[in-house]
């Protein structure tokens, strides 16, 4: 990479954390006010429907809760994002998590006729096993953060395709990083997806890609941890997402 396009992506990857910033501002303002008459609205429904008798009314009752109760979710999920509770660092062998979160999505990737594999990757020095990677991290976030990708990876597929799940521990001099990788064979994804790809709610699906919430958490999750992701294309389809943690 030349110096004029490692400054190019340095500067996009600082415009996008201020943008966010800027956003998560914006979102705990506006969820806090909007919380508060949707909760109204909730509880006025819940109380109508303990004394209504007709079925009809009951049943639009009943919508107008529901819906309420999803609006409220959704806030819930953006101030989650905007201000999420403190890390519990402790240590985590990322390899460990990885299979684990693998193995809770293979009933969903298998409803879609997917293949969603585990791969052992390479260890600093060419060394291949399944030696623990350690990192310090908040292990429920992280695992939520990893799931988000892999969900979203599935969203992209559709049916009949492959994912696959790789983690890894490299060094560049004295600097020592572990990397989640995951790719698919999808669609891949067009540059004017990838410039909102983090947005909270921003939809690619004309793409072939839900992104939906999961990703704006899993920025914040990994960024809180002192990390960062990369997306790419990758020859000949598909998108592969790849999380960088420091390690201990």
């Amino acid at each position: 990479m030349s110096d004029s396009d490692a400054r190019s992506a340095e500067f996009d990857e600082r415009l996008e954390r201020e943008k966010l910033a800027a956003l998560m501002e914006l979102a705990y303002g506006a969820g806090h006010e909007i919380n508060n008459p949707l909760a109204n609205i909730a509880a006025r429904a819940q109380t109508l429907l303990a004394d209504e008798p007709d079925l009809e009314r009951r049943r639009k009752l009943t919508a107008i809760h529901r819906q309420a109760m999803r609006a409220h979710e959704m806030i819930a999920d953006l101030m989650l994002f905007a201000r999420p509770p403190k890390l519990e660092i402790a240590a985590v062998d990322l390899r460990q998590l990885v299979r684990e979160v693998v193995d809770s999505q293979h009933e969903l990737a298998a409803e879609r006729s997917i293949e969603l594999k585990y791969e052992v990757g390479d260890e600093v020095g060419d060394e291949v096993g399944n030696a623990p990677i350690q990192v310090e991290a908040d292990r429920t976030q992280l695992a939520v953060a990893i799931a988000a990708v892999v969900t979203n990876a599935i969203e992209a597929v559709g049916s009949n395709g492959r994912i696959t799940a790789i983690a890894r521990e490299w060094a560049e001099g004295d600097v020592r990083s572990a990397e989640v990788i995951v790719r698919d064979n999808g669609p891949g994804i067009s540059e004017s997806v990838r410039r909102h790809l983090f947005d909270p709610f921003f939809s690619g699906r004309e793409a072939g890609r839900g992104l939906g919430f999961g990703l704006s958490k899993c920025w914040r999750i990994v960024t809180d941890h002192g990390g960062r992701i990369v997306v790419n294309n990758v020859e000949g389809g598909g998108a592969e997402f790849t999380i960088l943690l420091p390690t201990r």
